[in-house]
């Protein structure tokens, strides 16, 4: 699932503008070097993550002339719709494979900036339902690397000789392919888990950083007609609750991908200021949110507005995908929110969060899906994303205390 809506530009001068009427908040929380810069783009994580699949690609292509092997690959792969590859080979694989898989491995977790973070993360699946009729006559297979690039017109796979075969990327062929990708879910998890500790150590507070330091959400008052509140400086009584936003519905637009790729992991950055007057950033992972065209109807928490000084909040989708690298995206974002300070009024952040994206992710395969700008507590109903990606239907929700 990877929309393709490229970088609205101008979105610059906004923030630029932005900046200059609210620069008073010190950057002291920040190293000198990304308190005075621009945070520098990542060092091609797409390209490393690609580069490391098609090590493993290869790797795995070649292990397929030992028929002992080849036939647990192809009941592993035709018993799930994803194999832990590196754990099949720890078990039955030869001591090259396993050498390969595990280097290729650590160059994915590098390039995302999940180093010592995060469990083996390489997958392999059947390029496509209708080839499990050609896997299931027993030929010998072709492997192939998830490509980064929607765009993209063909892929390269692999054959047990080390030979390459050029594919349409948007037909699935005749001859059985397995495809080298990442567990997206388990790598957003470890990826949301590194961003809020990125961000709370650059300054920025987040639900994780609540959290780790047991601080409480401060009970909320009764919204305004101006859609403001009057916050409460307490922490939340044993009788008392706090205002949420819940998601009962949500969907993204149909976009026709390559049959070599498979379902993205979608996550939102929640933003707006905190109680302390200073700019917070609250990751929510969106697990469920799997397919284009769908309705789900999650019933999740997106917003917890005891944490936020204002009735307004704003929201910008991502997905998970190789390109992300978690240490340089928290990075990037509190450099430019840091500069933001409180001024008595609601200031929409959307823009900031998505000029901090290093222009680098915005080539071939962005990350950004869509954004809601000025979300309010009182939204109740269908709310669609500026960029006209998707849609969230949306409802006041009071959680009760115990």
């Amino acid at each position: 699932m990877r929309p393709r809506h490229p970088r609205r530009r101008g979105l610059g001068t906004a923030t630029a503008a932005l900046v200059a009427l609210c620069v008073g908040q010190t950057l002291t929380a920040l190293p000198a070097t990304a308190a005075t810069a621009a945070a520098p783009a990542p060092s091609s994580p797409a390209s490393a993550v690609t580069a490391a699949e098609d090590q493993a690609a290869r790797a795995i292509a070649g292990s397929l002339t030992d028929s002992t092997w080849r036939a647990r690959v192809r009941a592993a792969t035709l018993a799930a719709d994803e194999v832990d590859v590196s754990a099949l080979a720890a078990r039955a694989g030869g001591p090259g494979l396993r050498t390969a898989l595990a280097d290729a491995d650590r160059r994915i977790a590098t390039a995302k900036g999940l180093d010592g973070k995060v469990a083996p993360l390489l997958r392999l699946r059947l390029g496509d339902d209708s080839m499990r009729a050609a896997l299931d006559d027993g030929g010998t297979p072709w492997v192939a690397a998830a490509t980064q690039d929607e765009s993209a017109d063909t892929v390269t796979a692999y054959d047990s000789r080390g030979r390459t075969h050029t594919l349409d990327a948007r037909k699935a062929p005749e001859h059985p392919v397995y495809v080298v990708d990442i567990d997206s879910a388990t790598a957003l998890a470890a990826g949301l888990d590194v961003l809020s500790g990125e961000l709370a150590r650059y300054g920025v507070r987040s639900t994780a950083q609540d959290a780790a330091t047991g601080e409480a959400p401060a009970a909320h008052g009764k919204a305004t007609a101006g859609g403001n509140a009057a916050a409460s400086t307490g922490t939340l009584a044993a009788t008392g609750g706090f205002w949420t936003t819940r998601i009962t519905a949500v969907a993204l637009s149909d976009d026709k991908e390559p049959w070599i790729k498979g379902d993205a992991e979608i996550y939102t950055l929640v933003t707006g200021f905190g109680q302390d007057g200073k700019v917070r950033v609250d990751p929510v992972d969106m697990p469920y949110l799997d397919s284009e065209g769908v309705t789900y109807r999650p019933n999740q928490i997106l917003v917890n507005w005891s944490s936020y000084k204002y009735d307004l909040a704003d929201a910008v989708m991502m997905e998970e995908d190789g390109s992300t690298n978690y240490r340089d995206l928290a990075k990037a974002i509190a450099t430019v929110l840091l500069t933001i300070a409180d001024q008595g009024a609601y200031i929409p952040l959307v823009n900031a969060v998505l000029d901090a994206v290093p222009d680098d992710w915005w080539t071939d395969d962005p990350d950004y899906v869509d954004s809601w700008y000025t979300l309010a507590r009182s939204d109740n109903g269908t709310r669609y994303g500026a960029a006209g990606n998707g849609w969230m239907t949306l409802e006041p929700y009071y959680v009760s205390a115990l």
